[in-house]
Order: structure tokens, then C-alpha cells, then sequence
């Protein structure tokens, strides 16, 4: 990003969008402010006293996953794959989400946990607990960090100032209104981010498709370029997963992407989960992710296909400049594919416009940082501070905890900033990281769902080895070992993260104690009489247009004629 602003690619904003750009923060300050005077205990701090409804809470869940790593490095993967990238939206996303509405929600719900680790405490044991705690918030801060440096980078396109200045900067921003605030805070931020984000990006793609002479001329600039008519189709996507077989390209994606990697980020992400647990009823939150996904299946049009043109248009990206980037080589003009939004926006929008559109990423890398903050100080407080070290203490001094924990992640984050820093396109670094820490979770998770046989020790050793493994993957094709281009490392990595946990679990069952079957009532799907699973019907909850099932069928038919349409 420095040789971009030595190179004089800095933004040209002037008055109107600085201006702009204050009235949002103010805006965003003001939120954290007011809900601060709704926050008296912990519950309210960390899951907003279970008191919002479905359509604000389906719209955060959207929000929190639209950060920074999403609208940058989704159109950076625009710009470096083409449309093969919507498979992280209708086959990477969509489809567990409705999973998590229709399945899961009712146990998280109905069990009334207050995170993800603490479902896993009562499943199987303190260990298991302890890992998955652990685990999920170094996790949180890595992603964290990831979102900080690009709301950085854009500081200092804007603003010339250094990256670590404006790292600090907008650390202090988001920190000040998710610790005043908590998760209230931070869910009404994200709704408002929500349609800032789409406000900005929606006139991007209209005014870069006229520019690109509409979609028939994107189609004509992307064929004659280095990706070729490959870029257009959805399948195989072999660019992508770096395979060179169609089959292991889209079993790579079915498989690894829309199993594996989907299923473990949106069923067993707190910082997703959170967002549904936080709603007023079951009904809602179960309707939660499903409201989430109707609006998670057309971002790829604001967010994939910006990219694309970037990728045909911006001078930094073209020529030898792509093929060095598509080559794995740095390019001479100090581009990167994570550059691909900022650099369509200088070129395509006018002053004001231009104002909305940082506005609108600034707001996809707060809503982001604030997520992963938010999820961090719940685990963090509830699951290893008050679990482990700090137990039976007033309700007061964990809200205190929560408030602090939060700045201590935040300063993590900024370290955690730098590791971002040194990848060219960040989903690259996200995909990883997810192969790390999600794939072995849903596999645990899922088959202690289903399975009551399976023992507390299974539970911790199948989460500890399938994220060796994991990382086993990635050190293999780090050091050249084994040739993964693209992101078939993450693919490969999940896949062999998932495989080893079942495996090693179902042969650790075998030859340890399960619980008594009276404990895993309302934790264990055939041990959970059918009516704890049930939502009401009536009231705020009648109507087939809030019935979750309905909802995520109208939702799965529209995900298939979209894949037919790109295939």
C-alpha cells in the first residue's frame, strides 16, 4: 500500500466527502452513546438483553460478515478470478445459513447458552470448552486485524498518513463504540452500515458497467484478457481452487468450500450466532439467518462484479501489471488485487459520491473489527475469565471485565494488523484461518449434535488434531512441499481438518466414557423432546411470510436458479 500513495494514487476527496465522512462517524459515536443508557447488566452488554427483533438482527448478521475482508477482498477475488468467486455467496454461505435458521438455532436457542464455547462446556466437558475458547478468540483477533489494516489502507489513500497512524486511528473509533455500547451498540451500527455499504456500492457497479459499455462489453474486455471467458462462468472454477481436474475443482468447492469451510464458519461462528442469539424469540431467531440470506445471495453483484471491472479498466491492474499479480509475481506498479475497489472508485466517482463510497467501506470494516470485538469480549469474559479464573463475582464486575477486554483485543488487533499486511489478497489469509479453526469445530460440533454416544475426550482430541492437521496442510504448501495454488490449501486444509476430527473422535468414543444421557438433554438432537424445538406461531410470530421454513425454501430456489443462470 506505500508504494501506491508514493506513486500519488491517492483519492481525490475534497470538502463535501470530508464532510460527509464526519457526519457518519458523529453518527456512528452517537448510537454507541445512546445505547450505552440501555446497558445495566452483563446480558445486556454482551447479548442486548435478548430484546431485538428479526429484521434488525437478520441485518446485522449480514452486516457483521459484510467487513472489510468481504467487500475488499471479495472484489479483489473479482478482479483476480472472475465469477467462480460467487461460490463463496451461493454455495459458501447461503445454504448453511439456512441450515443454522432451519437446524441449529433451536438448540442454541432453546438452550439459552451465551456463546458457542458454552454449549460446547455442556456437550462434552471443561477441556473441550477451554479449547474452543481459546481458539475462537485468537482467531477473532487475527480477523480483527485483518479488517484494521484495510480500514488503514484506506486512511492512507485518503489521507496520506502512515499505515500505523491510521491503523491506531481507526482502532480507537470502533473500540469506542463497542465498549460503550457492547453488542447493542454493534448490531444497530450494522444495520446502519448495512444500506451506508450498499449506498456506496450499488452506484459503483451501475456507473462501471456503463463505463465497460454494459455486461456484454465486461463479457468482451474479461474474454480477451489473461483470465480469459473462464472468468464468466461460475463452474468449474479451477482458477480459484488451483486445480487443474474439473471433478477435484468442483468437489473442491462442494466438498471443501460449500460444506466444510460454509457449514463450520455459519453454524458454529459465535460472531455470526451471536447476532441470532440476541433476538427477542425463538421464532426470530431462527428467522434471523434466513432473513440474512436473501440479501447475502445479490451482494455479489455490488461487491464480485466491481471487482471484475476493475480488473478490465484500472490502469494498475492491466497488462503486465495483471499478469505478474495473476503469476503470483508483485506487479511494477505496486498494485494489488486488494487495491482493485479503491483504486474503480478514484477513477469512476465524482466528489460527494466519492464521500458515500469511503463512507460505505470505512462502514464494511467497522461493522467487521466490531463483530469480531464484540464475540471476543463475550467468549473471552464468560467462557475464560469467569469460567477459569474469576469465578462468582458480581454481575457488575464482568460487564467491567467485558468493557476492558475490549480495548485489550482492540491492541492485539493493531499487532495482528501487520500479519494481514504481508498477503495480496486477504482472502487468501481469511480462508486459511477459517481452515484452521472452523472446519474442526462444525465437525465436533455437528457430530456431537447427532451423535449421543460421543464422549467429552473425543470432543477436546478431535478439535485438537483436526487443527493440527489444518495447519499440517497449510505448512505443506507454505514450504513448496505440496503445489496448492489459488486457495486449494484452505479447501484441501478444511477438508483434512474435518476427515481427521471425525475420525479421530469416533475411535477416541470407542474407547472412553460417554455422559449419562440425562445431561445431554435439549444438547443432543434424538435426546431433545420435539416441542423445546418448536417456535411460537402466534402473535409477532404469525404469518407463513415468518415461518422459517418457508422463508428458507423461497431462499434455497433462488440460490439454484442463480447457479443455473452463471453455470
Amino acid at each position: 500500500m506505500h508504494v501506491l500513495a508514493e506513486a500519488d494514487l491517492r483519492l481525490d476527496a475534497n470538502a463535501i466527502d470530508y464532510l460527509l465522512l464526519a457526519f457518519y462517524f458523529v453518527l456512528v459515536l452517537t448510537i454507541g452513546y445512546l445505547a450505552r443508557r440501555q446497558v445495566s447488566s452483563s446480558l445486556d452488554f454482551f447479548l442486548s438483553g435478548r430484546s431485538l427483533p428479526a429484521w434488525v438482527t437478520g441485518l446485522a448478521f449480514i452486516s457483521a460478515n459484510l467487513g472489510a475482508i468481504e467487500v475488499m477482498g471479495m472484489s479483489a477475488n473479482g478482479a483476480q478470478y472472475g465469477m467462480p468467486t460467487a461460490h463463496y455467496f451461493w454455495i459458501g454461505a447461503v445454504p448453511a445459513m439456512l441450515f443454522l435458521g432451519v437446524v441449529m438455532m433451536p438448540f442454541y436457542y432453546g438452550s439459552k447458552v451465551r456463546s458457542v464455547p458454552e454449549f460446547m462446556r455442556r456437550r462434552f466437558n471443561n477441556t473441550a470448552h477451554l479449547v474452543n475458547g481459546i481458539s475462537f478468540a485468537t482467531a477473532q483477533v487475527l480477523i480483527a486485524g485483518a479488517n484494521l489494516f484495510l480500514l488503514a489502507s484506506v486512511v492512507n489513500l485518503l489521507l496520506g498518513w502512515p499505515i500505523w497512524v491510521s491503523v491506531i486511528l481507526a482502532a480507537v473509533i470502533v473500540l469506542a463504540y463497542t465498549a460503550l455500547g457492547g453488542l447493542s451498540a454493534a448490531i444497530y451500527n450494522e444495520v446502519l452500515q448495512f444500506f451506508v455499504i450498499v449506498a456506496a456500492l450499488l452506484p459503483l457497479t451501475i456507473v462501471g458497467l456503463y463505463k465497460v459499455g454494459g455486461w456484454d462489453g465486461l463479457v468482451e474486455k474479461i474474454s480477451g484478457g489473461p483470465g480469459g471467458a473462464e472468468q464468466l462462468s461460475a463452474w468449474p472454477g479451477n482458477e480459484l481452487t488451483g486445480f487443474g481436474s474439473n471433478f477435484l475443482s468442483v468437489l473442491g468447492l462442494v466438498f471443501g468450500l460449500g460444506f466444510v469451510l460454509s457449514f463450520g464458519y455459519w453454524t458454529t461462528n459465535f460472531v455470526e450466532v451471536q447476532r441470532a442469539m440476541a433476538s427477542k424469540s425463538m421464532s426470530a431467531a431462527r428467522r434471523t439467518p434466513i432473513i440474512g440470506a436473501f440479501p447475502k445471495m445479490f451482494v455479489p453483484f455490488i461487491v464480485i462484479i466491481p471487482g471484475m471491472i476493475a480488473g478490465v479498466t484500472v490502469t494498475e491492474l492491466l497488462g503486465e501489471n495483471k499478469a505478474a499479480l495473476m503469476s503470483g509475481e508483485g506487479a511494477p506498479s505496486g498494485a494489488t488485487f486488494n487495491d482493485a475497489l479503491l483504486l474503480l472508485m478514484r477513477d469512476l466517482l465524482p466528489n460527494g459520491m466519492l464521500g458515500i463510497a469511503i463512507a460505505g467501506l470505512l462502514a464494511s470494516f467497522m461493522a467487521g473489527m466490531a463483530a469480531n470485538l464484540s464475540s471476543f469480549n463475550t467468549v473471552f469474559t464468560y467462557d475464560i475469565w469467569q469460567a477459569y479464573i474469576k469465578k462468582d463475582r458480581p454481575d457488575g464486575y464482568y460487564l467491567q471485565v467485558g468493557r476492558t477486554v475490549t480495548a485489550g483485543a482492540t491492541i492485539l488487533a493493531i499487532g495482528t494488523a501487520f500479519i494481514a499486511s504481508t498477503y495480496s489478497n486477504l482472502m487468501d489469509y481469511l480462508q486459511q484461518l477459517f481452515s484452521f479453526f472452523n472446519a474442526p469445530l462444525f465437525a465436533t460440533f455437528i457430530l456431537g449434535m447427532f451423535w449421543k454416544r460421543m464422549t467429552p475426550t473425543a470432543g477436546w482430541v478431535g478439535l485438537v488434531t483436526g487443527t493440527f492437521s489444518a495447519i499440517t496442510v497449510f505448512v505443506l504448501a507454505e514450504t513448496g512441499v505440496w503445489d496448492l495454488p489459488g486457495q486449494g490449501a484452505a479447501f484441501v486444509g478444511a477438508g483434512a481438518a474435518f476427515v481427521v476430527d471425525i475420525v479421530v473422535s469416533v475411535a477416541v468414543t470407542y474407547r472412553t466414557q460417554p455422559k449419562p444421557e440425562a445431561e445431554l438433554a435439549g444438547l443432543v438432537y434424538s435426546l431433545t423432546p420435539k416441542e423445546t424445538r418448536q417456535h411460537s406461531t402466534t402473535g409477532e410470530d404469525a404469518g407463513w411470510y415468518r415461518n422459517p421454513v418457508t422463508l428458507a425454501g423461497i431462499a434455497l430456489v433462488l440460490i439454484i436458479v442463480l447457479n443455473i443462470i452463471f453455470f
